[in-house]
């Protein structure tokens, strides 16, 4: 993973002080290296990315699931076949 981890030029950022304990900024050294990470920095901001891009994906599918629900039960669905199609789509 010789990727390097850039922000774009035009995203505002904002710095931020975070307190880990020691043997787990030395864990996450030894493993941005063994990425070909620039820096263990580097890496926390990949796993805080690629966290937050699967939870915002779980969210938007929550959202989806109850904007389904919401609208079937508007046209008087029985709420269990709702239930099953919900199913059926996971």
């Amino acid at each position: 993973m010789k990727k390097k981890m850039l922000l774009s030029e035009d995203r505002p950022a904002i710095t931020i002080s975070l307190t880990m304990p020691a043997d787990v900024i030395n864990d996450l050294e030894r493993v941005s290296q063994a990425k070909g990470m620039t820096n263990y920095q580097a890496l926390i901001r990949f796993y805080v990315g690629h966290g937050l891009r699967k939870d915002l994906a779980e969210l938007g599918e929550k959202n989806s699931v109850q904007e389904a629900q919401r609208v079937l039960g508007k046209y008087n669905i029985d709420p269990g076949i709702i239930d099953e199609v919900i199913a059926a789509m996971s």
